[in-house]
């Protein structure tokens, strides 16, 4: 009796957690019990004949009969396979993890045709854009934007290395080898995109490179080319993972890391100012000595000072010279480059201690 009450609490403690956690359910207790299976059955239903899936969908919600149906007759589209948002790559790890508790054959074929569909995306150059086979306007450009192309090209490495949840008989030699020349091809693309200043010197990067020429691309009308903090600091943060790089790619992540701790914001803080009923109505940035550093999203490439963006396409200083429907709906500020720091020291000493720079503490 009590070993069918601890496994009734696992259970329960399992859908709980996936309840919170949807899509991007890790707990390994929770892929053994029937919603699991749930949520991977409309994964299935909702991956397209391109092997891709759509973003910005919850589909670990219980769906009806009548909307499975609806989801099902849109296999055939090929104008909403995306990785932007996180898509595909997460349905991909869900069902990596419920094959590997369940070993049911069906959720092993849709991540196998998922892999193939990344492969399929990737350009001679070694990028990747945000949307394929059917692509419009700006999705054809080399896409860092919310990381998307870092997010495959972690997928790939980890698939290659047979890295949890990826091992055993899900993958096959043939595709873990092609995954990881894609990864190499990825890291060459990174490299060739890095900007580089007026005075030749290496940077970062912007959301989106164009596929032909490399240089920073303009994506929505607030999206401009720019030197982009928060998808550079993702960036260096992969190419640092990488066992005994090279001198391109050390060279790479000193500059960027120069670039970074150069253009830091100090002595300011973004604020968010909520309403009586805790609804987001403001974002400023306010005087706050004892701050931590803050990044702008965005630098222009002439001064490599920070700007925001209104929906008219016109760079502006300051936040409160933008409209609140984008000064409230974009990030344009934010810490992620601050963890970089320790990471780099440590990846300095290891891997070339002669020419790590030391910073200001």
């Amino acid at each position: 009796m009590k070993k069918f009450l601890s496994a009734l609490l696992l259970t329960f403690v399992a859908f709980s957690t996936a309840s919170a956690q949807g899509m991007k359910e890790t707990d390994p207790e929770y892929f053994k019990t029937a919603d699991a299976r749930r949520v991977g059955d409309q994964m299935l239903i909702y991956q397209r004949n391109t092997g891709g899936w759509p973003k910005n969908i919850d589909m670990a919600r219980q769906m009806t009969a009548e909307e499975k149906a609806q989801v099902a007759s849109e296999k055939n589209r090929i104008n909403d396979s995306t990785t932007d948002n996180g898509a595909t790559t997460t349905q991909m790890l869900f069902l990596a993890r419920l094959f590997q508790a369940t070993g049911d054959g069906q959720y092993a074929k849709a991540f196998r045709k998922g892999v193939d569909y990344l492969l399929s995306g990737q350009y001679d150059n070694g990028g990747w854009p945000q949307f394929w086979p059917k692509m419009r306007d700006y999705q054809i450009h080399i896409t860092y934007n919310d990381d998307a192309m870092v997010n495959t090209m972690t997928l790939l490495r980890n698939i290659a290395n047979r890295k949890t949840p990826f091992e055993g008989k899900l993958t096959t030699k043939k595709l873990r080898k092609r995954a990881m020349e894609a990864f190499n091809k990825g890291v060459e693309c990174i490299l060739k995109t890095q900007i580089r200043d007026a005075n030749g010197n290496l940077t970062v990067w912007c959301q989106q490179h164009d596929r032909e020429t490399f240089l920073p691309a303009k994506a929505r009308a607030f999206e401009l080319p720019s030197y982009c903090s928060q998808e550079s600091a993702a960036i260096v943060k992969l190419l640092m993972e990488i066992p005994n790089p090279d001198d391109r790619i050390k060279n790479a992540i000193h500059a960027a890391m120069r670039w970074l701790d150069d253009h830091k914001i100090t002595g300011m803080r973004k604020e968010i100012v909520l309403d009586e009923n805790g609804k987001k109505i403001d974002t400023k940035l306010v005087p706050d000595a004892k701050a931590k550093p803050i990044w702008a999203r965005y630098y222009d490439l002439k001064n490599a000072e920070p700007f925001v963006c209104d929906r008219d396409g016109i760079p502006r200083r300051h936040l409160e010279e933008i409209g609140l429907e984008r000064r409230n709906g974009y990030s344009w500020y934010g810490d992620r480059p601050l963890d970089l720091y320790k990471r780099y020291n440590k990846w300095a000493d290891r891997y070339d201690p002669e020419h790590k720079i030391v910073f200001d503490k």
